[in-house]
């Protein structure tokens, strides 16, 4: 699923806190500070409804990340699931990383009537990430578990390169694959024999697992004063192998999947 696919507020909030990141420790010698750097955010995205859906809907979204002051922030891509970094050893990081898995129903679209429904869950696994050439070139891939709803792993693989033309602005782009293994596909792009007999417009439809998209994320962030910034980005996935196959795809869907969003943040520094 893509990274910005119909969060409900609380999850959003609540994943924010582990979209923190890692406190880099004080030098040696250095008494650590009590002042903390406070970011909150707003989000308005526009998402596609469900993977592979043909309807998009606009979803706010809060963010929150807090970190020692007088460190910098963590570079990262707009599409990043929420993680936290434990380990961090000449430029490979390694630690948890949580997502949100879409759900599918016929209040998404008529055209479903008689699909088997998909609940929307939590996942939940481990990331790595490497830079190459420290905040500029990263390389990153996400394993993540449905908790619940039976849907399976799903493996996102990217590569960013980030650019600073002026001060104050940072461009970043990349390329995107996406894996899914053989629950995840017939969950969300499987059709059973009763499924099919049930809508009676989609023929049934087997799936394994493999590559399910190829995509890009482009993202440009304006720091407007050392308190506000502006980040505005764009993620297009191109469904391909059996999710691009398909009928919920091919028939009632969209194999071109795109995500807009537009962030405003508000730093402060507090005390605890």
């Amino acid at each position: 699923m893509n990274a910005f696919c119909r969060k409900p507020l609380f999850t959003a909030a609540l994943f924010g806190l582990l979209a923190s990141g890692p406190v880099l420790a004080a030098d040696p010698g250095e008494q650590p500070s009590d002042d903390w750097t406070v970011t909150l955010g707003a989000s308005a995205i526009l998402a596609p409804r469900f993977p592979g859906a043909k309807g998009y809907d606009s979803i706010p979204i809060p963010t929150f990340d807090i970190r020692r002051f007088g460190t910098p922030e963590v570079r990262s891509a707009p599409d990043d699931n929420p993680s936290l970094a434990l380990l961090n050893i000449s430029g490979f990081e390694i630690g948890p990383v949580a997502g949100f898995r879409d759900g599918r129903s016929t209040s998404d679209t008529k055209a479903l009537a008689g699909i088997h429904t998909i609940d929307w869950d939590v996942d939940a696994g481990i990331f790595l990430q490497y830079w190459a050439v420290q905040d500029t070139w990263r390389f990153r891939t996400e394993f993540r578990q449905a908790v619940s709803n039976g849907s399976g792993l799903v493996i996102d693989v990217g590569s960013d390169w980030f650019y600073q033309p002026f001060d104050g602005w940072t461009i970043s782009a990349g390329p995107r694959a996406s894996f899914g293994d053989g629950a995840y596909m017939k969950s969300y792009f499987g059709v059973t024999s009763g499924d099919a007999a049930r809508n009676g417009r989609l023929s049934s439809f087997d799936t394994s697992g493999g590559l399910k998209s190829v995509g890009l994320t482009v993202s440009v962030s304006h720091k407007i004063d050392p308190d506000w910034s502006i980040h505005v980005y764009d993620r297009f996935d191109r469904m391909v192998g059996d999710a691009a196959d398909s009928p919920i795809i091919a028939r009632i869907g969209d194999a071109n999947q795109n995500i807009v969003g537009i962030t405003l943040k508000k730093s402060f520094n507090i005390k605890f």
